[in-house]
């Protein structure tokens, strides 16, 4: 069982699914900087790339979108989707040509958004594809016989007096125990919002937004409350009654659950979580045992590194390394969810030399891994003693959307020391003298640099000064970082 806590400001919605007394899950999102996966925009295709098979498409973003051939939708269900791609995109969309499309993956970085012209609504139970006629059913509703069942109700829900069909829908996990009345709901709201959003295609200019996915407050009700939500509690007022409406008209059973926090204490210092959000944007996770994990991101890929760190407790030495991967695995797991981590993840378990500690590490690995809501494969030890996984990626990590990087190290994690950039400025202060003839030399620079100048490297900058003859005098500013000084000829 869990709890789901938001934490609601004006700029700010912050949501925490509490486990067994700590943070799960975390999920932020910034009024100014709301994703934009499952919005709808009229695009207007700015160019087409043959050799990438892809266009870019303007929708008033701060970067064009990008549209892959195999993501046209392919003509109605009669062309599958790999047949769609096979008829070049030069022949199927042109420069200037209104496009209506949705995000299916956020700006990252440089990258702009990935688009795709098929279009799908998501509601409660249901994704709605306007365009398409055939009926999906989620991988994770188990018994063959229920899915049966399932398709066999949503036949009879779907069809039209003539019997023409109009659009199709994939029955999302939580289709599983719904009543006909619930998916009859579930239908005629995403049909009104389908209507609503081509109405507006007809009317408004490119560049248009015709459909915004639901707010963060609002996914939790639709998404994230599931039969184990025994609470949902937030902080706000305003929030709680907007939410209570829009629960009661499309999520009763969530809404239900809905409980206004008016506790003294701000409602994230209840289980700590503001120190947990710390937590997940350090290096280091220290284990209980004494234990720790090292967690580093860069461009490509994020690497796992295990240690035992202080922990010396079991009988021997290959019981603390094998304690120490066991604890571990639970811990990687949940700091992927907690910081979004995407893309290729490896993980460097410490080495273990039995084989039935190996498998026993790996199956742990990938049960913790099981509760990810996002879609994660992992792949065994390889002959390196790694495990290389993937997890999807669809939004900015926690750290690529809290932080920045540092101005003083410009993200590299260290810097010159002072003995270093003391080289440097006389190497600069030497190159200066060989093109100018000032009357002398002004080295300005951070406290650290001229003592260094003043003290240990005093010989030679006096040496220096013999060589050009000149004067080199010594100027602290208390706002240089520690790289940075200046020349400045007098």
């Amino acid at each position: 069982m869990h709890d789901i806590l938001i934490n609601w400001t004006p700029q700010e919605t912050r949501v925490a699914l509490i486990e067994n007394g700590a943070v799960h899950d975390l999920h932020i999102e910034r009024t100014l900087e709301r994703g934009l996966v499952g919005n709808v925009y009229l695009g207007k295709v700015a160019r087409v790339l043959p050799g990438m098979q892809s266009a870019f498409i303007e929708l008033g973003l701060e970067r064009a979108a990008f549209l892959h051939v195999a993501d046209l939708h392919g003509g109605g269900h009669h062309a599958k989707h790999d047949a769609a791609a096979q008829v070049p995109i030069e022949r199927q969309v042109f420069e200037g040509q209104t496009l209506m499309v949705q995000v299916i993956k956020d700006p990252i970085g440089t990258k702009g958004a990935r688009l795709s012209t098929q279009i799908s609504i998501a509601g409660r139970m249901l994704v709605f594809l306007p365009q398409d006629n055939h009926l999906g059913i989620s991988q994770k509703i188990g018994s063959a016989e229920l899915r049966e069942q399932l398709r066999l109700r949503m036949q009879k829900l779907t069809a039209t007096a003539d019997g023409t069909p109009t659009g199709g829908f994939i029955l999302r996990t939580n289709a599983e125990d719904a009543s006909d009345d619930e998916l009859a709901d579930d239908i005629a709201y995403l049909r009104k919002a389908w209507a609503a959003i081509r109405a507006q295609g007809m009317s408004q200019p490119p560049g248009t937004l015709l459909h915004e996915d639901l707010n963060l407050a609002q996914r939790v009700l639709r998404d994230l409350a599931t039969d184990s939500t025994q609470t949902i509690r937030i902080d706000s007022q305003q929030q709680f009654d907007a939410l209570k409406a829009f629960g009661n008209a499309y999520t009763p059973g969530s809404a239900a659950k809905l409980e206004l926090y008016k506790g003294e204490r701000p409602i994230f210092d209840l289980y700590s979580i503001e120190e947990e959000i710390a937590r997940a944007l350090a290096r280091r996770v220290d284990l209980k045992s004494g234990g720790y994990v090292i967690i580093d991101q860069t461009e490509a890929l994020t690497t796992v590194d295990v240690n035992t760190g202080g922990f010396v407790g079991a009988r021997n030495f290959d019981d603390t390394i094998f304690k120490t991967n066991l604890e571990s695995a639970g811990a990687i797991a949940r700091q992927l969810r907690l910081r979004n981590l995407g893309g290729i993840i490896i993980v460097d378990f410490i080495d273990m030399v039995r084989d039935e500690h190996q498998a026993a590490v790996l199956a742990e690995f990938k049960k913790q891994l099981s509760r990810d809501r996002t879609k994660v494969t992992v792949s065994g030890f390889s002959q390196l003693g790694l495990v290389e996984m993937t997890r999807k990626r669809t939004r900015e990590s926690l750290a690529h959307m809290l932080c920045q990087p540092c101005p003083t190290c410009e993200g590299r994690g260290q810097v010159k020391t002072a003995r270093s950039v003391c080289y440097d400025v006389l190497r600069e202060i030497l190159r200066e003298a060989r093109q100018f003839n000032p009357k002398e030399f002004r080295v300005v620079a951070s406290a650290a640099v001229v003592e260094m100048l003043l003290d240990e490297e005093s010989q030679h900058l006096a040496g220096l000064s013999d060589f050009i003859g000149k004067p080199i005098s010594l100027s602290t500013e208390p706002s240089f970082s520690p790289e940075q000084y200046d020349i400045v000829l007098m």
